[in-house]
């Protein structure tokens, strides 16, 4: 394709809006422009690359056994309120009225629907297993879309969907999927890793994510480089801790004076103790009602297992009101200490063990010392809550977790019976009887891996693409179009690119060659065959790559054979 008859404008201005690299240089390079916040038109260059995302996963999906189709985008709602999500999934479900006054949205994913095609057409477990899938816009009504295509409102997604008649026939499809998003990823040539994760508002006994690791990555994980063991931060555990408040003998509960101290800083300065000596009372809002939670002073409580735990569909930390209403006390004095049986408080396995410990003292500038659990306060909820980090223990072997930065760009889940349950998705087994099918999902995100390759892979002067998702393969620049032999040979050597089966991008722009040369960084086809006047004198071309930038002078009659070579690795 010759960029003067292409689609194709770049620019040099960062975009206000563009905070990190894939957004920005997929701006600069042309590959995508903004519609409204969050919705982007996937412009030529930028569509070549989804395309063979797309061509890849396909591939991938294809070899594992699953089968294509496509649904509806816009869904109806009584399929949603079947299973309660419509009102579970809240704001991010965009919702809207026909001409007739009836409820739809658009689909942010297809459980629903892809459920209540199965069950009118599968009735017996001799029809089962099988594994649909699409690539499919989704809508996900984002309150702070940003990133680009990283976290965008409507993005492109591969979603399958597995049937089966009992868990160890959807563990061999979660298999054969986990081991085809590993070879997606690997086609790509994108450092990745899989960690365990939260199941989240999809559901389900188990998933897994598929993390592109990257510093800009907006996901946490911890893995142990001893034994593999790897988890996003929301789900992760970690060695107990051990108790770091005195084991001596009990102490007595005594009432301090702290005025002002809202804070463990506050507390530990003005008592002279150690954060780790303190018990945080965290009081949190659910659709249940009010909810105390504890943890240690020096860590933080993981909400994304406290709203496993309860079983929430909501949850949020309490305003200034309710938590004096809960408590008695204002913010930064709430403890457990006192407070009403009817008072529903969940702790951190963290503490269990702990003794002689600083909690709030349920009033004004007051805090208690010489707590201990059964004297003073007697729970019955103990659970993980903690936010697992780099430095802490892992909980699989003796090594210790590191932590890194990802982008999550896949996710599958077993979803068991969650769905087929609420929509009597159900078929007969060999004696007659009636049973929910059990499921499993399998998501990927196209555009946002797209993006997550040009995240780890870019320098200052714009992309470096990996050569499997490279819009093309190589770059051929004229330098200049005044030279007649320039064209010429330029003219020549893309068209026999062209005839083996090459992808090539001819820039024949009557442009400086700087301005070329700055373009040719910026949109990062890995392969460059540059024909310039001073080099055609002495019977040569330059050739390069985009990564290493190491230029090459050869022979014109070689040049074809050397560029087929870096292609090849």
């Amino acid at each position: 394709m010759r960029w003067s008859q292409y689609y194709l404008f770049t620019t040099r201005e960062v975009p206000n809006d563009a905070e990190v690299v894939s957004h920005q240089l997929m701006v600069r390079a042309g590959m995508i422009r903004k519609a409204a916040a969050g919705i982007y038109t996937y412009l030529p260059l930028g569509w070549r690359s989804i395309m063979k995302m797309m061509d890849i996963v396909r591939r991938e999906m294809d070899a594992a056994g699953a089968v294509e189709l496509m649904m509806p985008a816009v869904h109806p709602a009584e399929l949603w309120r079947e299973t309660d999500r419509w009102d579970v999934f809240g704001d991010l479900l965009l919702k809207m009225k026909d001409r007739n006054q009836r409820d739809f949205c658009f689909g942010p994913t297809h459980e629903e629907v892809v459920t209540d095609a199965v069950r009118h057409d599968v009735k017996s477990y001799r029809q089962l297993p099988f594994n649909l899938y699409q690539i499919q816009n989704k809508f996900r009504d984002e309150i702070r879309p940003r990133f680009g295509l990283m976290r965008a409102r409507e993005f492109l997604m591969k979603d399958a969907y597995s049937f089966h008649a009992g868990a160890d026939s959807l563990d061999e499809t979660y298999e054969a999927m986990r081991a085809a998003y590993c070879r997606v990823f690997e086609d790509c040539e994108l450092e990745y890793s899989m960690v365990e994760a939260q199941s989240g508002a999809i559901g389900g006994s188990a998933s897994h994510e598929f993390m592109v690791l990257a510093e800009t990555g907006e996901d946490a994980v911890v893995s142990c480089a001893s034994c593999g063991y790897a988890a996003n931060v929301e789900k992760a555990e970690c060695r107990s801790l051990s108790a770091a408040a005195d084991r001596s003998d009990s102490e007595e509960l005594v009432e301090v004076s702290t005025p002002g101290a809202t804070t463990i800083a506050d507390v530990t300065g003005l008592l002279g103790v150690e954060a780790d000596r303190l018990v945080k009372t965290l009081v949190y809002e659910t659709e249940e009602g009010p909810v105390l939670a504890l943890i240690r002073g020096d860590r933080d409580l993981n909400e994304a297992k406290l709203v496993s735990f309860l079983g929430a569909q909501h949850l949020k930390m309490a305003g200034d009101e309710v938590v004096q209403r809960v408590t008695g006390a204002p913010v930064g004095f709430a403890g457990p200490v006192g407070l009403p049986q009817k008072v529903r408080i969940v702790a951190d396995n963290s503490i269990r063990e702990s003794s002689n410990f600083v909690v709030g003292a349920n009033k004004a500038d007051a805090h208690y010392t010489g707590v201990n659990w059964g004297r003073d306060v007697d729970l019955s909820e103990w659970t993980d809550l903690l936010l697992v980090t780099g430095g802490d223990g892992c909980p699989r072997c003796d090594g210790i977790l590191e932590l890194h930065r990802g982008i999550e760009v896949g996710h599958i889940f077993k979803l068991g019976t969650k769905y087929s349950e609420d929509m009597q998705c159900t078929y007969l087994d060999d004696q007659g009887a009636s049973h929910p099918m059990t499921m499993g999902c399998y998501g990927l995100g196209i555009g946002r891996s797209v993006a997550a390759a040009i995240e780890q892979n870019h320098d200052e002067n714009g992309i470096i693409w990996p050569l499997p998702l490279a819009p093309y393969e190589v770059l051929v620049i004229a330098l200049t179009r005044k030279d007649e032999q320039v064209v010429e040979q330029a003219d020549r050597l893309y068209e026999k690119l062209i005839e083996q089966g090459i992808e090539v991008f001819y820039d024949d722009r009557d442009e400086r060659p700087g301005v070329k040369f700055k373009d040719a960084d910026l949109i990062g086809i890995p392969v460059r065959l540059v024909i310039g006047a001073r080099s055609l004198a002495e019977g040569q071309v330059e050739v390069s790559l985009r990564r290493d930038g190491e230029k090459i002078l050869v022979p014109v009659e070689n040049a074809i054979e050397r560029v087929l070579e870096l292609l090849a690795g």
